[in-house]
């Protein structure tokens, strides 16, 4: 997805420079649902792209259609953003099994607060995805306190909304986004 020049540039800045890190196995799944939190600040998405080029990820993101309006739409597209209009009910759920069930290889990265700000119900449209889509949902916590990306082992869905909600809010309990009074409480 990067150019040779630019995927060594974000390596080099992010890890040696700012001192990050990624923890956790890369995900080996052909297709999955990447479900990352806390998010709490636009720089997630800067961070997040570091962590797709660093681990060579083609993944795809969601994000609301107005950030895709002239002059940042062609950028966001290029890479990998899928533009979701908010206000209206369009089985963007459905959309995006269809898109699991016609490749061979595919994954989203989705936010489940659906903002940057402190949502205790979290929106459960990528569990729907997985659910529906028969793949696993692969849990990515952003650490800015301990400057880490911690993934997660993969796990199928159940089908028990409820339990499987507790679960993958028992594993972001411990990570602090950039502005730790909008994460996970």
């Amino acid at each position: 997805m990067y150019g040779k020049f630019l995927r060594p540039l974000l390596i080099f800045i992010f890890e040696f420079m700012l001192g990050w890190k990624i923890t956790g196995t890369k995900p080996s799944y052909k297709k999955f649902v990447m479900v990352v939190a806390p998010h709490t600040s636009n720089w997630d998405f800067i961070i997040g792209h570091w962590v797709r080029s660093s681990l060579r990820l083609n993944s795809w993101f969601i994000a609301k259609k107005e950030l895709f309006r002239w002059p940042w739409g062609y950028l966001f597209r290029a890479l990998g953003g899928y533009p979701v209009d908010r206000k209206k009910n369009t089985n963007l759920v459905d959309q995006i099994v269809e898109i699991f069930n016609e490749r061979l290889e595919f994954n989203i990265t989705i936010t489940p607060e659906g903002t940057r700000s402190y949502n205790a119900d979290w929106k459960t449209g990528f569990y729907q995805i997985a659910l529906k889509a028969n793949i696993p949902i692969q849990m990515v916590a952003i650490d800015y306190s301990k400057k880490i990306i911690a993934f997660a082992a993969p796990f199928s869905p159940s089908g028990n909304l409820e339990q499987d909600l507790n679960f993958m809010k028992s594993f972001f309990k411990g990570y602090q986004g950039k502005y730790p009074d909008k994460g996970i409480l």
